[in-house]
């Protein structure tokens, strides 16, 4: 077992990684976040593969549970969604001192941690993140929310689990489109953290992607997971230092909303999103053209969608200016001064770079 710590004085908490760990869940609950009951909230899809496994576990251990299923997808990231699943917690008289498990991806972590943050004001809750996306990046640090029709992300709280169980198996189960986008996170920590660590994806990519070797998978897997805590343990709240783990979010989530959030995929999205700020990165000369040539050669190698040919720049842009990292000052932005190496700017007018990085694209 791969354990990694996130230190927070009376709220941190593990970050284990264990093949099969599904199965050994209430031997984990015990020291961390013990309880009677449990509800579960999951999507269609994990629901099919792992909902059972889960139910059995806890059941075993005498742990009453109920299993709340959504729809796969954003859409599920929604005012709706959430007010129903707050309403069945009641109907199931979940109290104070029981606790909310989020059993799939990003978008079932930041859902149901958001009703765990707001149901009584906040009960418990544990992540079993089930996509490569969850396992590297979104079940560690606490940011849970949902969407709102003017942009993603906008509405939401930092609200940490107890726990954090990650079973490197269940990626076997994803489908390569979802594996490639979950590299996308994974990318961004050897660009933003340390080069060799992007050193070992340049020479390794196909093999993780392809699960080809389980050992240097839970490796990576633990990387990103310390390199995370080790942000947020400096800066829980993204007042300075933790706005570095936006690289390539501006962009991408833009083109999540610009493109009514069902034609990529959020890892897709970000890799897009980090090619511009690669481009923008070179063109105002804070990086050497071959470490601009190594990234963009990486990147080229993912299989993921193309940009879309109806894109509208101006509808691109008005998504941008509604970006939650923007502040009265202007917006902040990541950018990189070498690969492991990166910086927080503030721009007034992101406009230009974005039509330059298009043109540049359609070339």
């Amino acid at each position: 077992m791969k354990i990694v710590g996130l230190e927070l004085g009376e709220r941190s908490y593990p970050i284990l990684i264990q093949n099969n760990i599904l199965f050994h869940i209430p031997l984990h609950l015990k020291g961390h976040a013990p309880t009677e009951q449990t509800i579960i909230i999951s999507d269609q899809s994990v629901s099919k593969l792992y909902g059972q496994t889960v139910i059995d576990a806890l059941k075993a251990a005498g742990i009453q549970t109920d299993l709340f299923i959504v729809p796969d997808g954003e859409d599920s990231k929604s005012w709706k969604t959430m007010g129903n699943l707050l309403t069945r917690c009641i109907q199931a008289g979940l109290k104070r001192d029981g606790l909310i498990i989020a059993l799939g991806g990003g978008v079932i972590g930041d859902l149901a941690g958001f009703v765990a943050a707001t149901y009584l004001r906040g009960v418990n809750f544990v992540q079993i993140p089930t996509s490569l996306l969850a396992q590297v990046d979104s079940s560690v640090g606490g940011k849970v929310g949902i969407n709102h029709p003017l942009g993603k992300n906008l509405i939401g709280n930092f609200y940490q689990p107890k726990l954090v169980l990650i079973d490197p198996m269940t990626l076997a189960t994803l489908d390569k489109r979802e594996m490639w986008a979950g590299m996308g996170e994974v990318v961004k920590y050897g660009l933003i953290w340390n080069e060799p660590f992007f050193k070992q994806i340049e020479t390794s990519l196909n093999t993780l992607v392809h699960l080809k070797d389980t050992d240097a998978v839970a490796d990576m897997l633990a990387f990103c997971c310390r390199a995370k805590a080790n942000v947020v343990e400096q800066d829980e709240k993204e007042g300075g230092l933790r706005r570095i783990l936006n690289f390539g979010h501006t962009v991408g989530h833009a083109l999540e909303a610009a493109t009514d959030y069902h034609y990529f995929k959020h890892g897709e999205a970000v890799v897009h999103g980090i090619h511009w700020a690669v481009w923008v990165s070179r063109q105002e000369a804070l990086i050497s053209a071959s470490d601009f040539n190594r990234i963009e050669s990486l990147l080229k190698q993912f299989s993921i969608p193309a940009l879309p040919d109806n894109l509208l720049v101006d509808h691109l842009i008005s998504k941008i200016k509604i970006d939650k990292k923007q502040t009265g000052k202007g917006l902040n932005i990541v950018l990189l001064e070498a690969i492991g190496k990166s910086r927080i700017q503030q721009v007034d007018d992101i406009a230009p770079w974005v039509k330059a990085w298009l043109e540049y694209q359609q070339k």
